[in-house]
């Protein structure tokens, strides 16, 4: 757990309510109280004190104040102006965590003035407790710093760290820009269950089923999915045709297409920060 510690986040967006969510749901903050979180917008700020009853702020600079850490929530684009405005009003014993798609550690340490700094990429599922998250600590991330890190990360889903902040990109395009891409291939899934005479509702349940029960085959079996794949293709069969459709419109390289370009844009957007 994380005690007392004041916890303050930058961004009430979407993942920041997401992430707070876990952290008060789970226990991991007990006392809401501890945290703030700061948000340009007074309708966004009041909508979270009620929901949450925790503190808000639209005032980035008292956010921080006596906060032990520091979650960065914002988008890429801006950044650049909220790292200016907290540039060295950040208590230099406190934890920065950032969820900024893209932007480095050098980065961010230059633009806070600040040592301590992890950078993280989690997903949407970390709502419900199952997100995917590759994490990496600059230098001056002390072991307790990193505990911290790993109960607040533990509480949202599973968590990877790698010494290798490249990797960060790499798990941006796949495993968070990824969720895009199940949803949209789950969409499809149900719409031709629909377009076959299901009802919305039963196609539905079992496309997610099917993901899920696949899903799940892998993870316990550890075999490789081409092998399970075969186990399931008769010669001449339903699976086979259907198969056959998909390598014909170039579903492989589209999904690789899709993840690199998604890696492209990460490293774009972080060297405009840089």
């Amino acid at each position: 757990m994380l005690g007392n510690l004041q916890i303050a986040f930058i961004g009430g967006g979407t993942m920041g309510e997401m992430i707070m969510a876990r952290l008060l749901s789970t226990k991991i903050v007990e006392k809401p109280e501890l945290i703030i979180v700061s948000d340009p917008l007074p309708a966004r700020c009041l909508h979270l004190e009620k929901e949450y009853e925790i503190r808000t702020t639209t005032c980035n600079i008292e956010a921080v104040q006596g906060a032990s850490i520091v979650i960065l929530a914002v988008k890429p684009q801006v950044l650049a102006s909220v790292m200016a405005m907290l540039k060295d009003k950040i208590s230099p014993d406190a934890l920065v965590i950032s969820i900024v798609g893209g932007v480095s550690i050098p980065s961010l340490c230059q633009g806070l003035n600040h040592p301590a700094v992890v950078r993280t990429m989690p997903n949407i599922a970390v709502q419900v407790g199952h997100g995917t998250t590759v994490w990496s600590a600059s230098l001056s991330v002390t072991e307790i710093q990193r505990s911290h890190t790993q109960v607040i990360l533990q509480a949202l889903g599973k968590e990877f760290v790698t010494q290798n902040e490249h990797y960060l990109d790499m798990a941006t395009a796949l495993s968070s820009a990824g969720t895009g891409f199940i949803f949209l291939y789950i969409e499809a899934m149900i719409d031709a269950g629909v377009q076959m005479g299901l009802t919305r509702t039963q196609a539905e349940e079992l496309t997610l089923h099917t993901i899920a029960g696949s899903v799940e085959l892998m993870l316990q079996t550890h075999e490789h999915p081409a092998v399970l794949r075969n186990k399931v293709t008769s010669p001449g069969g339903v699976t086979a045709v259907g198969l056959y459709e998909l390598e014909k419109g170039g579903m492989r390289t589209v999904i690789s297409n899709a993840v690199l370009t998604a890696l492209s844009r990460t490293q774009q957007l972080g060297n405009n920060i840089s």
